[in-house]
């Protein structure tokens, strides 16, 4: 269905949903799926949100499931308030208009007032995890998400053709990761928990982080919501500052009880490799939405995850191979007019 078509479906919606109210609908934002979202504005000023996620692209049922163990959490999400699978509606409780992302850019300086009660957020997260109640993330989904580096990223972004012995390589260094990441202790992961996904909601007893975009969420390694919101897509911190947060992190799920390292180095190391995964694959994730799905804006933050992959690389001896590729991939880079 083309957007127009989509456009006019969610007007008439809303209209036949709450008919008489005079319902001003305005966009909110779009994520790199399929699904986007609309806030409603009563008369009143009251707002809810509209999710709207064509149902032939996508499945609001994952979203409903998540939410249901957030509030179960006690944890700020939105709440499901009316939905409409045929059509691929959600009514949303709206969480407000102040972005972590947006927040943290237009005052740096507020940075760990912020990031510390989102600690606490994440701890309470994973308290509440159950084997049974999300799927596993495991060596398969693993390794099709590191199966897209070759395929988008060098291939189809950057032209190049592996050999095969880097191909050979590759692999060695993907089973390396998944290895590590299949190591850890599960709890229920987000899946994209970094500041972009995490709202400003204030009340009047204290700043409360609110949680978005969780449908892809399941239970897998313990250190992978970590790194997602300590080396992100759109910002980065100094490692001084990324260390003093992952320690208080760290402490924090220990004294709750969570099944973490108890050597810190060793919980940093399985941080360190699971983030070289997530680089790894969000690097062909990028360029997919830029070549397959026409959305161009995420591929100007390559540079970012080339920097954090070819990092930890060179700080492990079983990937230096892996290292010395991503220094080549570098180096053509700039024939092609990639930017740095």
């Amino acid at each position: 269905m083309q957007a127009s078509t989509r456009d006019q479906l969610v007007t008439n919606w809303v209209a036949e949903r709450f008919p008489n109210q005079s319902v001003q609908i305005t966009p909110a934002s779009a994520d790199a799926s399929f699904r986007r979202y609309f806030r409603l504005t009563w008369p009143d000023g009251s707002t809810r949100i509209l999710m709207d996620a064509p149902p032939e692209k996508e499945d609001c049922k994952p979203f409903i499931h998540v939410a249901g163990l957030l509030a179960k959490a006690d944890l700020a999400a939105p709440r499901i308030l009316d939905k409409d699978l045929d059509n691929g509606f959600l009514v949303l409780t709206d969480l407000g208009r102040i972005g972590y992302l947006d927040a943290l850019n237009a005052d740096l300086s507020l940075a760990d007032l912020l990031i510390r009660p989102v600690l606490d957020v994440l701890v309470k997260w994973q308290l509440a995890s159950s084997a049974a109640t999300l799927p596993p993330y495991d060596g398969t989904l693993l390794r099709r998400e590191l199966d897209l580096f070759p395929e988008w990223f060098v291939g189809r972004h950057l032209g190049v053709e592996l050999s095969d012995d880097e191909k050979i390589m590759l692999d060695r260094s993907f089973k390396f990761l998944i290895n590590s990441a299949l190591a850890q202790p599960k709890v229920f992961v987000h899946r994209d928990f970094m500041p972009r996904n995490l709202m400003v909601v204030e009340s009047a007893e204290r700043l409360t982080p609110g949680i978005i975009d969780f449908q892809d969420a399941v239970c897998g390694p313990i250190t992978y919501d970590v790194v997602s919101l300590f080396r992100d897509a759109f910002i980065s911190w100094d490692e001084e500052q990324e260390i003093d947060w992952v320690v208080r992190y760290w402490e924090k799920a220990r004294a709750a009880g969570l099944p973490v390292r108890e050597d810190f180095g060793a919980f940093w190391r399985e941080y360190e490799l699971m983030g070289l995964q997530r680089h790894l694959k969000v690097l062909g994730i990028f360029c997919r939405l830029k070549y397959r799905d026409g959305k161009d804006k995420y591929s100007e933050d390559l540079p970012r995850f080339i920097n954090y992959a070819r990092k930890t690389a060179g700080r492990y001896v079983q990937l230096k191979p892996l290292q010395n590729l991503l220094d080549r991939l570098e180096g053509n880079t700039e024939q092609i007019g990639y930017r740095r």
